[in-house]
Parts: C-alpha cells; sequence; structure tokens
C-alpha cells in the first residue's frame, strides 16, 4: 500500500544526520545517504499527515492540554500492540524521551546517588546520569559467540549498594538490536525489587520487531511490576515523528508519577507540542498498516546486508536484527584503530554510520548502521563498503 523507495526531502539545511555527515566529510559525493542518527528516510504515512493538516485547518495552535482522543489512544494501541493494559491517568506526556529521562533521575535520586546502565548503550544515558549529578554504574554486557548477555552477578553486586537507587534499562536495546526475552527482563525486575532500584524502561523501539522475535514490556514480567519502573514511549521512532518532539511516559506508581509532572514544572518547561500529539494519536489510531510494511522493509535491508557482508567481507560481523532498524556491525577483524575505522567508512567508503565508541568502550571497533532507508540505498551502500574493502583492506 506504500511507497519505501522515496525518501524524504534530504536536501533540508537542518537535517541532523545531513549536516553531520557533510562535517565529517564535506567532499562526500552527492546522493550519498547517511545511516547515523536514528530516524528514517521514509516519508511519513499519509494517514497521520492528514490528521495533521485537518488540524491545522480547523484548529488554532495556542497552548493545547493532552486530549482524551491522545491519550485513549495511546491506552488503545499499548493493549493492541503489547498487550500491555494501562490507563489514561498513568500517562505523562512528554517532549521526549531522553528529556524524561533526565527528570526522572531528578526525581527519583539525589546528587551523588547511583545509576546503573549497561554498556554498549544508547550514549545520552550516561551524559543524562552524569549532567544531573549522579554517579554512573557501568556495567559491561558479556558477549560470546551467541551474542550479548546481562552480568547479572556484577547487576546484583551493584545493586546492593546502598546509594545505588536507579536502573536506565534500553527494551529493546539500542545500539546492538537485542530484543529481551521475558526471563531476562524478569531476572532485572526481580534485582531492582530485592535491592529497593526504580527504573527506567526505556522502550522507544518497542514496536520496531523483527519478525520471529516478540517483545516484552518489562512492567508485564510479573504482577505490579509497572509500579517499580516508568515505562517511556514515544511514536517517534516507529512512525519517524522526532521533529515533533512527542513521548509517553506511564507510570502507574501515582506518587512518583506527580513527582515527575512537579519535576518539569521546576524547569518551566510545556509538557510536548500539540501537532506532535494530533500525530501520535493518528499514528496509533491509523498506521499500523504502514508500521508493519515499513517493518518488513527493514527486515529485507537487514536479511540483505548480512548475506552480503558474509558472503563478500566475512571478517565483519552482523548482530542478527532483533529489534530497532539500527544494525550492530563488529568490525574489530578489520584490525583498525578506531579514527582508522572512522576515516575508511567516511572517507573511504562514503558510509556514514554512527562509531561504535560512542556508545562506551565497550562498542570499539563496531559500527552502528542505520537501515530505515530503501533497498536501494542499502544496496548502494553495500557496493561502496565492498569496493573500498577490496582496495584498502584486501590489497
Amino acid at each position: 500500500m506504500y511507497d519505501f523507495t522515496a525518501s524524504k526531502d534530504k536536501v533540508s539545511d537542518n537535517s541532523f544526520k545531513y549536516k553531520d555527515m557533510y562535517k565529517r566529510n564535506p567532499d562526500v559525493p552527492s546522493g550519498i545517504v547517511p545511516m547515523s542518527i536514528a530516524d528514517m528516510e521514509f516519508r511519513t504515512a499519509p494517514e497521520i499527515t492528514e490528521e495533521v493538516k485537518k488540524y491545522l485547518d480547523t484548529n488554532v495552535l495556542g497552548y493545547t492540554d493532552a486530549s482524551d482522543g491522545y491519550l485513549n489512544s495511546i491506552v488503545n494501541w499499548m493493549r493492541k500492540r503489547h498487550n500491555y493494559h494501562i490507563k489514561k491517568e498513568w500517562i505523562a506526556p512528554s517532549d521526549g524521551v531522553v528529556t524524561a529521562i533526565g527528570d526522572l533521575i531528578l526525581c527519583m535520586t539525589a546528587p551523588g546517588d547511583g545509576v546503573v546502565v549497561f554498556s554498549p548503550v544508547y550514549n545520552p544515558f550516561k551524559r543524562a546520569v552524569k549532567m544531573k549529578g549522579r554517579t554512573l554504574i557501568d556495567i559491561p554486557l558479556l558477549l560470546d559467540k551467541d551474542g550479548y548477555h546481562i552480568d547479572y552477578d556484577a547487576f546484583l553486586q551493584a545493586a546492593k549498594k546502598n546509594t545505588t537507587k536507579l536502573v536506565i534499562f534500553c527494551n529493546p536495546h539500542n545500539p546492538i538490536g537485542k530484543v529481551w526475552t521475558g526471563e531476562e527482563l524478569l531476572k532485572v525486575y526481580e534485582i531492582c525489587v530485592e535491592n529497593q532500584l526504580f527504573i527506567i524502561d526505556d522502550e522507544i523501539h518497542h514496536d520496531l520487531i523483527m519478525p520471529g522475535y516478540k517483545h516484552t514490556v518489562m512492567a508485564n514480567v510479573a504482577k505490579d511490576a509497572g509500579k517499580h519502573m516508568a515505562v517511556c514511549t514515544a511514536p517517534s521512532k516507529s512512525f519517524n515523528l522526532a521533529g515533533l518532539q512527542t513521548a509517553s511516559i506511564i507510570i502507574q506508581n501515582s506518587e512518583i508519577l506527580d513527582r515527575f509532572k512537579a519535576s518539569r514544572l521546576d524547569g518551566f518547561r510545556s509538557v510536548t507540542n500539540v501537532l506532535g500529539m494530533v500525530a501520535c494519536e493518528a499514528a496509533y489510531n491509523y498506521g499500523e498498516k504502514w508500521l508493519d510494511e515499513c517493518i518488513e522493509v527493514i527486515n529485507r535491508n537487514a536479511i540483505y546486508v548480512s548475506e552480503f557482508v558474509k558472503t563478500n567481507m566475512p571478517e565483519i560481523k552482523i548482530f542478527p536484527l532483533e529489534g530497532t532498524y539500527l544494525l550492530w556491525c563488529d568490525c574489530r577483524a578489520l584490525r583498525l584503530e578506531k579514527s582508522k575505522l572512522e576515516e575508511f567508512m567516511t572517507e573511504k567508503a562514503y558510509i556514514f554510520a554512527d562509531e561504535g565508541y560512542i556508545f562506551g568502550e565497550e562498542g570499539t571497533g563496531f559500527e552502528r548502521l542505520n537501515i530505515a532507508c530503501s533497498e536501494q540505498t542499502v544496496r548502494e551502500t553495500m557496493d561502496r563498503l565492498f569496493k573500498a574493502y577490496k582496495r584498502y583492506i584486501k590489497k
């Protein structure tokens, strides 16, 4: 039903990832599509743009509270898509998941308290902890031939410390593209509850689950689990709406919900913007077919990259894409220092991914590749990579 070959307006001077690409290499040839920052190259679902247009035609853009329609669309989406049963009273609209994480750190911890993250991980987690004056507790994920695993022993030891108060958990995990099982999530939850740690459950990618995998909302792992966490959701990744700065933070514990809302008032910030709420409601009410087709395109792209690299550049390992649209690529066997790997990618192959080291020391030698783009773009990117590989790596 939808066209996933046409890109959005790439020539916009204000596109973060295009500006970043030209900053990293001012001489990049025309027509190159960057694969870094996590937004899609696809145009917005027409069902969403039509609802936004209708709103603009019939409403003024003044201060606007969350409507019942917006809140009910979130309730219905979580129930239908994730078997996650919530009440609209639990929803706190926010201008972004990252912003909400910062607010939650402030209202759930005191200066110097410990906050756990599992690396390699989305880099703003660590920045937020440090910027809020808290102590970062970085627990590396364990990597073996079967993939990544949580170091539960190290986590338990950290959780037992009186100063450890909070866990920021990425579900599914960015950048490794892993969908955690219910059993894995239950172990994390049990350690947190036993040691009175609050959980920030970042589920911004939870709609983007590849065929053959099943996502579990952490609040569903046990009865009343939702009382011990904030589940952070948004339509931004699922429907490419990041520019509308709209997220939905679900907090079942009413006392913590009130504290969270109060923390934002202290900063004199608005909750979200009216067009973002309109787009979110439209996405959840009318966008499911678009999302399902989008996932098919992403999955085909992941399969193509994996098979192409395995056949032509076997030194590079592509981790299975279980969730998100971000491929985690292990390039350590190329034996390039991180600066040389980045130079090879940006100046030889003209590939502008996110360097693995930005996600923590454990990511050094890796690349994170955004494949939410047309199949033609993926094929052209792999062709450039292979040509550069033959010329500079296998010379």
